[in-house]
């Protein structure tokens, strides 16, 4: 399913796009608030895709790529995983790069992601899921309508550490 919105097009993943997923998920800064580490090894950038790919194969998720309409240059990507048809709910996700991260990409793609969950999926609920530490995204979870719902200590291990993370919800 693609997607559109006025400055992007929203193109479901595919394996050729492993690249400018692993530079997303190769730069340290972006994946600093990720429940993992950067991922250096394309190996494991394939693994994955290849899971994102299976996953979508299978209707329990959906993953775009953001392409910006005026130039085709690779914004990021976003996703609506976990999808739960019985209980109509998923999770949503989002990865920008840095050079786009003031021109309000994610809250575009995210809007037509939450459009397309709702009017083509039938889903009534929405859940987003970020460290404590990352205030953009807690920021533009607020800015869609997302409800901050739980703080939950220790949730994810990362770099040694127990981290924090706030889960956020939204009735559709």
């Amino acid at each position: 399913m693609i997607l559109q919105t006025e400055r992007l097009t929203l193109r479901p993943l595919e394996i050729s796009d492993v690249e400018s997923v692993h530079a997303l998920m190769s730069d340290a800064e972006i994946m600093a608030f990720w429940d993992v580490a950067e991922i250096d090894d394309i190996d494991l950038a394939n693994a994955v895709m290849d899971a994102h790919l299976r996953d979508m194969n299978l209707g329990r998720a959906f993953h775009w790529e953001m392409i910006r309409r005026q130039d085709g240059a690779f914004v990021g990507c976003c996703d609506l995983s976990g999808i739960d048809r019985r209980r109509h709910r998923a999770e949503i996700g989002f990865a920008i790069g840095k050079p786009f991260w003031s021109d309000n990409y994610a809250y575009e793609a995210m809007q037509a992601v939450m459009s397309h969950a709702a009017q083509a999926l039938h889903l009534r609920r929405l859940s987003a899921r970020t460290h404590l530490a990352k205030v953009r995204s807690v920021r533009l979870l607020a800015r869609l309508g997302f409800d901050e719902q739980t703080l939950s200590r220790g949730y994810t291990a990362r770099d040694g550490e127990r981290r924090d993370c706030l889960v956020f919800g939204l009735l559709l």
